[in-house]
C-alpha cells in the first residue's frame, strides 16, 4: 500500500473515532433534570403509542466510551492504521507461516515413511488412505466429483480407463506437474461439413456405436488422413499423446454425433493444474495411492476400515 492510501486510512479512522465520541458527547449533555415533563420525540404508533425524548443511560455511554477505549489500544497493539504494524509486529502471514511450518512437522513424523514407498503399496495401508481420501476431497473432487466418477471433461477415476496411464511415475507426473490435452480444430482440414459428419460417424462405428454403414465408410478415409495421427490407425489412442482410445465405451465429452463434430469442428482443450506447489511430494504420494486403490476397486473398504478404527489424520489438513 502506498504513503498516500495508508494515510488516508489513518486519517479515515480517526475521523470516525473523533465523531462517535462528539456523538456520544452530544447526544448525553442533556440529562432527565434538563428535561420538559412528558417531552416526547413527536413520534407515533398504532394511534397512541409514543417515544419519550430520553438521553442514553448513563453506563450504556460509558460502555461505549470503552468500547472507543479499547478500538484505540488494539490499533497501538495490532496492524490497523494503514501501514503501521503496531507494537507487537504481528502479522497474519507470519502466523500462517508459523501454523504451515508445525502442521508440516507433525505431518512429516506421522507419514515420512511413506515417502520412499512404492504407490501400490502405501494404497494397501488404510491410514494412508484415509489420508489421501481427505486431500483428494479438498484439492481434486472439485472437477473430478466426490465419488472420484468424473463429469464431461473430467476423467473418471474409478475405472482402468487412462489417457497417460496409471504406472506409478505417470500418475505422480501428473499429479505434481499436471497435463495439458490439446486437441486442434480440424475442421477446415477434413473439409465440408459432410465430410466432417462422415468422420464423425466414422468415430462413432469404432467403438461399436450403431452407425450409418455408408457414411462410416465415407469417413473412414477422412480419419485415417487426419486423425489417425495421434488416435492411430486403429482408432486405440497414444498414452504418450494422451490421445484417448475410441474404440471403448468410454467418451470424455460424449458419444453423440453432436459432440464428436464439434470437438472436430471447435477442437478440446483440457488443462489439469499442477499441484506440487500446492500439495508438495510427500502429500502427493498419498493422493495417488488413494486414486490407485480407487482404480482398483480397493479404497472404500480399507478407508472405511481405516475410519471406524478412529485414525489420526495429521495429513489431510492442507498446510
Amino acid at each position: 500500500m502506498s504513503d498516500f492510501w495508508s494515510w488516508f486510512i489513518v486519517a479515515l479512522v480517526v475521523l470516525n473515532i473523533a465523531f462517535c465520541v462528539w456523538l456520544l458527547w452530544y447526544t448525553s449533555k442533556r440529562r432527565n433534570n434538563q428535561l420538559p415533563s412528558g417531552e416526547t420525540t413527536g413520534h407515533v404508533w398504532d394511534g397512541d403509542v409514543t417515544e419519550y425524548n430520553k438521553p442514553l443511560p448513563r453506563w450504556w455511554i460509558n460502555l461505549f466510551y470503552l468500547t472507543v477505549i479499547f478500538a484505540i489500544g488494539y490499533m497501538v497493539v495490532y496492524p490497523s492504521l494503514g501501514n503501521k504494524e503496531g507494537i507487537l509486529s504481528w502479522s497474519s502471514t507470519e502466523q500462517h507461516e508459523a501454523e504451515r511450518a508445525e502442521a508440516d512437522a507433525a505431518f512429516a513424523e506421522a507419514y515420512e515413511r511413506y515417502l520412499t514407498m512404492p504407490v501400490a503399496e502405501i494404497a494397501r495401508s488404510p491410514e494412508a488412505l484415509a489420508a489421501g481420501r481427505n486431500l483428494y476431497v479438498h484439492n481434486c473432487a472439485q472437477c473430478h466429483g466426490s465419488d472420484a466418477r468424473g463429469a464431461r471433461g473430467y476423467p473418471n477415476l474409478t475405472d482402468d480407463v487412462w489417457l497417460w496411464t496409471n504406472d506409478e511415475p505417470t500418475l505422480l507426473a501428473t499429479i505434481m506437474h499436471g497435463r495439458q490435452a490439446v486437441m486442434p480444430a480440424l475442421g477446415t482440414v477434413i473439409g465440408d461439413d459432410a465430410a466432417i459428419t462422415s468422420v464423425a460417424v466414422y468415430v462413432q462405428s469404432l467403438s461399436g456405436l450403431r452407425t450409418d454403414p455408408g457414411l462410416a465408410a465415407a469417413g473412414k478415409a477422412g480419419y485415417e488422413m487426419v486423425c489417425a495421427a495421434c488416435h492411430g490407425i486403429d482408432g486405440k489412442g497414444n498414452p504418450l499423446l494422451g490421445a484417448p482410445n475410441l474404440t471403448d465405451a468410454d467418451w470424455l465429452y460424449g458419444p453423440d454425433l453432436a459432440t464428436i463434430r464439434e470437438g472436430i469442428v471447435n477442437g478440446l482443450d483440457a488443462q489439469m493444474p499442477p499441484f506440487e506447489p500446492v500439495l508438495g511430494e510427500k502429500r502427493i504420494r498419498l493422493v495417488a495411492a488413494y486414486v490407485h486403490a480407487l482404480a482398483a476397486g480397493e479404497a472404500t473398504a480399507q478407508v472405511d476400515a481405516e475410519t471406524d478404527a478412529g485414525a489420526v489424520r495429521v495429513a489431510s489438513a492442507n498446510p
